[in-house]
């Protein structure tokens, strides 16, 4: 028996993320061994309406902001976390992310790391944090930093800085990118594409629907390369479910993403990136 203690946060962090029942949650954990990714797992299998892949670029509290570079070939997120909704709502406290979220587009920031010692006003972005720190009284840090780089990036916040999303694409289309963008930030695709879904995801998902037929009573005595197959096909709703250019295009449900990409004078999307905030 699992010795390991299952814990109110814990609980409530797995039902924020899949909106499963406080007792399905517990449960969920105590079968699992605390793993959180396998808890929601876990509860899929046990029919709950879940997601397949949560994003890692997720944090409780904070400012994100998406900006791109004057000529459109590349573009930064910033997450600045902090405890409560009443700092990240501050406009002094927006302002100070903001500071940061230009430095990474002005000195052309790579990675989270080189944007640490990047130099704002005179002092390191890590000095700049631990001062706000001491100033407010609450734990902040910088929690996600992403970056993309296209022939033309576009940015799109959503939501009072909570959702930060950048689409690269192969040509100059800004409009065209700020609505895939808003797609982007509603439905949170796993991926462009099924043939940019990574291996692991989709042996996860395969695992995941092998399991849950292997509970239906329809399927007992099913061989397995009977079954392996039968998963092969349901994998395609995954596909269209969480594939961006799959997906049902949200300000028209009659076409796809794709079909929306084509008419828009056959534009490409090279990469997404999505930060949200918990």
């Amino acid at each position: 028996m699992s010795t390991t203690t299952i814990t109110v946060q814990d609980i409530n962090k797995l039902r924020q993320t899949t909106g499963a029942g406080m007792m399905d949650c517990r449960k969920a954990l105590t079968e699992t061994n605390g793993d959180f990714e396998a808890a929601i797992d876990w509860l899929r299998k046990q029919g709950q309406k879940v997601a397949a892949k949560r994003s890692d670029k997720e944090a409780k509290e904070g400012v994100v902001l998406a900006k791109t570079s004057a000529d459109n070939k590349f573009g930064t997120i910033v997450c600045i976390s902090c405890e409560t909704d009443f700092v990240s709502k501050n406009a002094d406290f927006i302002s100070f992310v903001s500071s940061i979220s230009d430095a990474s587009v002005e000195k052309n920031i790579k990675s989270k790391e080189e944007l640490l010692e990047a130099e704002v006003n005179g002092m390191k972005v890590s000095e700049l944090i631990n001062e706000k720190l001491a100033t407010i009284g609450e734990n902040i840090g910088l929690t996600k930093f992403v970056r993309v780089d296209a022939p033309f990036v576009s940015s799109y916040i959503h939501g009072a800085n909570r959702i930060g999303v950048l689409v690269g694409m192969n040509k100059d289309a800004d409009e065209v990118g700020k609505n895939v963008a808003m797609q982007v930030a509603a439905l949170s695709p796993v991926a462009v594409d099924a043939a940019s879904v990574p291996a692991d995801v989709i042996a996860r998902e395969k695992s995941v629907i092998m399991d849950i037929m292997k509970e239906d009573p329809k399927m007992a005595g099913k061989p397995e390369e009977m079954l392996s197959k039968i998963a092969e096909g349901k994998l395609g709703a995954f596909f269209k479910e969480q594939t961006l250019t799959a997906q049902a295009y949200v300000k028209d449900g009659s076409k796809s993403v794709g079909d929306y990409l084509k008419e828009s004078g056959d534009v490409i999307v090279t990469e997404f990136q999505r930060v949200a905030l918990g």
